[in-house]
């Protein structure tokens, strides 16, 4: 069981609240991403999940108990931290089965678990290794497997990518998400990188200032964000936004049109504009125009005959443009 519950927990550094009251409910086997801009909040709150941050009101339940003034060592979670926290002098196999070894496990369970965690992470090969012959993405597995020994109730990952170089990271992404389809345990995932939630999450959890914007799904809030706030921060390139007599004439203080959603034409359309940068891909084009009303970005599949200096013309797609209020809130 992994059934974490969150009850208006909140967190204050003195006299400066840095999460007000939030409530959220993480279902035994999800994997839900805590994502936003720097400073949201989302690494204190899983700190606070996992008992290294002290809360300040509210309370945290694991399967059902309150674990709110447990210490971190009986709350049955493992960690996952950007800094692999390795011993540079010991083995990976030693590094995996250090937990066990504290925890007193007689030595022969202490190996068939690390075999176990080694064969699901592909790091059977490596166990005689030090770290300092490691990639940094064979690092990460093996901080990963020091957590699948342990049994947890759930994982929980702070920014674990953050130290690995673009390609490492696509793997990575891909190695976690196939680790939780294999181990069907709760994972809690932060990160500020959009793509990795999008991507890996079967629930994202959207921080901004300490508070939660929006709970959903990767495509329920691509479709339907909230606010101004989610519709710019989920979705790459970010959603344009237009305001003025444009957004009046839909009956918005703002419309916002994903880059995906706005035709382009050489001939005519409703937006003229002269490109600035021309970003020929191969699978995608990605163009950035000009316009009256401010800078616009559009994608396009494949390869187009556009570039730097061409005047071209935007059209939205009127059915999936995003209306909101004065307020920033989406109009229905």
């Amino acid at each position: 069981m992994g059934q974490i519950t969150l009850r208006e927990v909140r967190k204050s550094f003195g006299a400066t609240e840095v999460i007000p009251p939030l409530s959220l409910e993480i279902e035994d086997g999800e994997f839900v991403v805590f994502v936003g801009p720097s400073g949201c909040g989302k690494s204190t709150l899983l700190r606070m999940i996992a008992g290294l941050e002290d809360i300040s009101g509210g309370q945290i339940l694991i399967d059902g108990k309150d674990a709110s003034a447990l210490p971190p060592a009986r709350r049955g979670l493992a960690m996952v931290f950007q800094s692999y926290a390795l011993y540079p002098h010991m083995t990976v196999a030693k590094n995996i089965a250090f937990p066990l070894r504290m925890a007193g496990m007689p030595a022969e369970e202490q190996d068939r678990l690390v075999e176990n965690a080694a064969r699901v992470l592909n790091l059977t090969d490596y166990l005689d290794r030090r770290p300092g012959q490691l990639s940094g993405g064979q690092r990460q597995r093996v901080a990963i497997g020091r957590a699948i020994v342990r049994k947890p109730e759930a994982f929980l990952f702070d920014e674990p990518l953050s130290n690995l170089d673009a390609a490492l990271r696509v793997n990575m992404r891909l190695e976690i998400t196939e680790l939780h389809a294999k181990l069907e345990s709760t994972m809690i995932y932060v990160t500020h990188d959009q793509v990795e939630a999008m991507t890996m999450a079967d629930k994202i959890v959207i921080l901004h200032a300490g508070r939660i914007e929006q709970v959903g799904t990767p495509l329920d809030l691509y479709h339907n964000p909230r606010n101004l706030f989610v519709a710019g921060f989920i979705g790459s390139p970010k959603m344009n936004f237009i305001s003025g007599a444009p957004a009046a004439a839909y009956g918005a203080h703002t419309i916002g049109v994903r880059p995906e959603h706005l035709d382009v034409s050489t001939e005519a359309g409703l937006w003229q504009g002269r490109v600035t940068v021309a970003e020929h891909l191969g699978s995608d084009t990605f163009l950035h125009v000009q316009t009256d009303h401010g800078q616009l970005n559009a994608r396009l599949q494949g390869d187009i005959d556009v570039y730097h200096g061409d005047t071209v013309w935007l059209t939205p797609n009127e059915a999936i443009m995003h209306r909101f209020d004065a307020d920033g809130l989406t109009m229905k």
